[in-house]
């Protein structure tokens, strides 16, 4: 593949970045200009931008649009619908439990949308009711027929035989009642503490007990220890593989429960729970025994949304709403099991590899080969990463190799997420232990991770690594790896920079940017924050990076302002950006203002957008697409045209919470080969009709018209860089 003719990239002397972004310029005709656009612009109309909660449900219809898409292969359909569910219970957990603690508090503010929380709420319940329904009907009109004409089948009840049946019963017996406990509710029985997204079911009894109690009710958590889809031994059906839902085997053989009385009802139900963690700055000693209490509550926080299984009559689904301190509204009445993303670990349970996306290898440098001195492939030239058509492997090797190089002296690393047993953390503490320096910041607040991370953390303080917690306040969200080696009787810096987290599985599932470099500057750049992170001091000057909270927002604005200035001067002016999300105000403002000078603005948003597209005489020159396929999108680059750096690449998405409250880090690509490859796959986004929505001015994402002719971006890609794979 040829690439396309990228602008020339100015001279890449080694500047003050950061000064030369925030330097103060008199007024001349084009600022003057810039500030009359930007007050003719009536920038504070909430019509120009979008609700970010609404946006970010929004995202996750794309994804579930994506089960109805017969191009996936069939398993990969179901795992794009129960992704939905997974996206759509960690909206709830963190999303709307923050808009129910605003009414709480009495806390009625307006977004710059203009909408108050109540407003939010009711549009997400009427939103999200419709979706689950269609997720529901897509499961059984569409995904369960054609699995079974492949042989793949979750039977119901109704469809059991006699041996069947009688698995079941040995299943029920053996594995389900040693560990299951009924509650019937009474005065001495209060309704149980249910822990968040835990299946159970709620019960109508008649009789009385052997005590002589006639409560009328129970509950029955299922065991969490035990699989929710449970395959059907192949003696028992020897035809295609069969399944069974856990929650079916446990409502057959309910009445044993209660023995000598009658259950008139037994209907699924599951709760959503508040699980954002909170930790006042104010009287935190040890931040790790403070998160660990935290994650105790998490389990039982405030409900945001109950589902019941479709039936379930109104006085048992109204008896759990007051529960649970919900109303009407937050009741999902679902046509089918309640925890649907347990059935995740169908794929793993099937020989099917027909059924799933073609397997590949992702791509090797020949540089950074196994058995190749990485030190020595970087001192050569720098090397980009595209992750995961190309390996991550390298990144894990070269701390590996830094653990035994007696060369090495130290070792910096940031970890956000990694995965569990992770090679990384195990090399780190190699390192420590063969007596090398090595300092680790770990950000013990990465969501849903918390608890393994403390478990890193001990790990290398055991081993003798310094661990640090970054900055209580600030989450640490920088991916920086800083290694000191020891040549030629001098000291020589290496760094590793990326948009993503280290984390091995994720790089086979995100699409990420990794930056291996031994650039002085950059390096240097690199120590700085490091130092910044883990001691104390000013505010500290960087002459290539660009990091949050100091001057990230302050320095993309005035990137954006240079192309509106260049705009209004009648030069070429330009901006691309591909993000995770958009909804900073002030940026918002920035792109409006450069669209209405003129400038052409090309913006990549997987997720969340406030930003509206196409409205006359204020962005009309902006184009947003959101691309939702096989990878995630998962990396971060910007592109300025007229900047002395034109490309930069970043671990910060377009958020107040990353540019105003994280440790983030910016840095640009200096080589003219890298910026030239950078600017060539930002346009096969931006030409790609096969994985991708436009976003309407309305707020609404219209899909674009695949081209049978030409594969989408992630295939092309696919192609490019990585090894063996072959679509057929």
């Amino acid at each position: 593949m040829s690439l396309k003719q990228a602008p020339p990239v100015k001279p890449d002397a080694i500047i003050k970045l950061a000064d030369a972004v925030n330097e103060e310029q008199p007024m001349g005709e084009p600022l003057a200009a810039l500030d009359r656009t930007d007050k003719a612009l009536d920038l504070g109309n909430s019509e120009y931008y979008e609700n970010r909660e609404l946006s970010h449900l929004q995202f996750n219809l794309r994804v579930l649009e994506e089960a109805r898409n017969d191009s996936h292969p069939l398993l990969e359909r179901l795992m794009f619908l129960l992704i939905f569910s997974s996206n759509l219970d960690e909206f709830f957990e963190i999303r709307v439990s923050g808009l129910k603690k605003q009414l709480d508090f009495g806390r009625q503010r307006q977004g710059p949308d203009g909408k108050f929380p109540e407003q939010i709420l009711k549009s997400i319940h009427q939103q999200a009711h419709d979706a689950l329904e269609e997720q529901y009907r897509i499961l059984n009109e569409e995904l369960f027929p054609s699995l079974r004409k492949q042989g793949i089948v979750v039977l119901n009840r109704e469809e059991w035989s006699s041996d069947l049946k009688a698995w079941a019963s040995r299943y029920f017996h053996d594995e389900i009642l040693p560990v299951i406990s009924p509650l019937g509710l009474d005065p001495a029985h209060p309704f149980p503490r249910l822990v968040n997204k835990s299946l159970n079911f709620i019960l109508s009894l008649d009789g009385k007990d052997a005590f002589g109690r006639d409560s009328g009710l129970a509950i029955v958590p299922a065991p969490r220890s035990l699989p929710r889809l449970i395959k059907v031994p192949g003696d028992i059906l020897p035809e295609g593989d069969n399944f069974v839902f856990l929650s079916s085997i446990i409502h057959e053989h309910v009445e044993e429960l209660f023995p000598g009385m009658s259950v008139l009802e037994c209907h699924q139900f599951r709760v959503t729970r508040n699980s954002d963690l909170e930790m006042s700055n104010v009287e935190v000693e040890d931040v790790a025994s403070a998160l660990q209490g935290e994650l105790h509550s998490r389990r039982f926080g405030a409900a945001t949304k109950l589902e019941v299984a479709k039936g379930c009559p109104d006085n048992l689904t109204g008896f759990l709403l007051n529960r649970f301190n919900l109303h009407e509204d937050e009741l999902y009445l679902l046509d089918g099991p309640v925890n649907l993303q347990r059935m995740m670990t169908i794929r793993g349970m099937v020989d099917r590899p027909d059924l799933c996306y073609p397997p590949f290898s992702p791509g090797m440098p020949e540089l950074l080969e196994e058995g190749n001195c990485i030190f020595t492939a970087v001192t050569r030239e720098d090397h980009l990463l595209l992750h995961p058509y190309q390996s991550f492997i390298p990144v894990i090797d070269w701390v590996r190799q830094a653990a035994r190089d007696p060369s090495v002296l130290s070792i910096k690393q940031t970890l956000y997420r990694t995965n569990e047993s992770s090679e990384l953390v195990a090399a780190l503490a190699e390192a420590a232990r063969n007596g090398k320096e090595v300092t680790v910041v770990i950000e013990l607040r990465a969501r849903f991770d918390e608890e393994e991370n403390i478990q890193f953390a001990s790990i290398l303080q055991e081993a003798g690594a310094v661990v640090v917690y970054g900055v209580l306040g600030y989450k640490t969200h920088a991916k920086m790896l800083l290694i000191v080696r020891r040549e030629s009787g001098k000291l020589k810096y290496y760094a590793h920079l990326g948009t993503g987290n280290y984390h091995r599985k994720n790089s086979l599932v995100y699409t990420d940017y990794s930056l291996m470099t031994c650039n002085e500057t950059l390096c240097a750049d690199v120590h700085k924050v490091f130092q910044q992170i883990t001691g104390m001091g000013k505010k500290i000057n960087l002459s290539l990076l660009i990091h949050a909270p100091f001057k990230l927002k302050k320095s993309l604005v005035k990137m954006i302002e240079t192309e509106a200035l260049a705009a209004l001067a009648g030069q070429p002016a330009r901006i691309i950006a591909k993000v995770n999300a958009l909804t900073e105000p002030d940026v918002i403002k920035a792109l409006y203002t450069a669209s209405h000078a003129g400038v052409k603005i090309d913006l990549i948003v997987r997720g969340i957008c406030c930003l509206k597209p196409g409205i006359k005489g204020v962005s009309d020159n902006i184009r947003v697409k959101s691309v939702v396929g096989r990878f995630l999108e998962h990396s971060r680059v910007y592109y300025f045209e007229n900047n002395t750096y034109q490309v930069y690449c970043s671990s910060a998405d377009w958020m107040e919470r990353n540019l105003l409250n994280r440790i983030e880090v910016c840095f640009p690509i200096v080589k003219k080969k890298l910026v030239a490859r950078i600017i060539t796959e930002l346009e096969m986004y931006l030409d790609d009709k096969g994985q991708s929505w436009e976003l309407l001015s309305s707020g609404e994402y219209v899909k674009s018209v695949p081209d049978k002719n030409v594969d989408g971006v992630q295939t092309q890609l696919l192609k490019l860089y990585s090894q063996n794979y072959d679509p057929a």
